[in-house]
């Protein structure tokens, strides 16, 4: 990975996205809009304190963002930031395609030669 595609990959917010209930968090939050510590836990099999301490994590990197409401505060995706994740996602992508197409250019021109050897030990 080049030092720009480096530069430009947020690893707290991979370490984020990297764990399967934050991740699960995500989609019910995008698909019902919003959503509270307790309706998340009604949906998670996980203790409304466990979904608090993610909760607090996806805010900190920025993918949610919370209002008051109520006693609670209630938690929407914050879609420019889940935008900028999806780029990164892409970029880092991009980088190993371009790696693994010079890889398997390797491998063949590596290949090419040693089917030349055989051949030419067999005349």
């Amino acid at each position: 990975m080049s030092a720009a595609t480096a530069e430009q990959v947020d690893d707290e917010l991979w370490s984020a996205i990297g764990d399967p209930t934050r991740r699960r968090m995500l989609d019910l939050l995008l698909a019902d809009g919003a959503g509270t510590a307790s309706s998340l836990g009604r949906q998670l099999p996980v203790t409304r304190q466990a979904v608090a301490k993610h909760l607090g994590v996806l805010d900190r990197v920025g993918l949610v963002t919370a209002t008051p409401a109520g006693r609670e505060k209630r938690y929407r995706v914050d879609e420019a930031q889940l935008a900028r994740a999806a780029a990164q996602l892409e970029s880092v992508g991009s980088t190993w395609d371009a790696r693994l197409r010079r890889i398997k250019r390797l491998a063949e021109a590596i290949q090419r030669r040693q089917d030349q050897q055989d051949r030419e030990q067999q005349t």
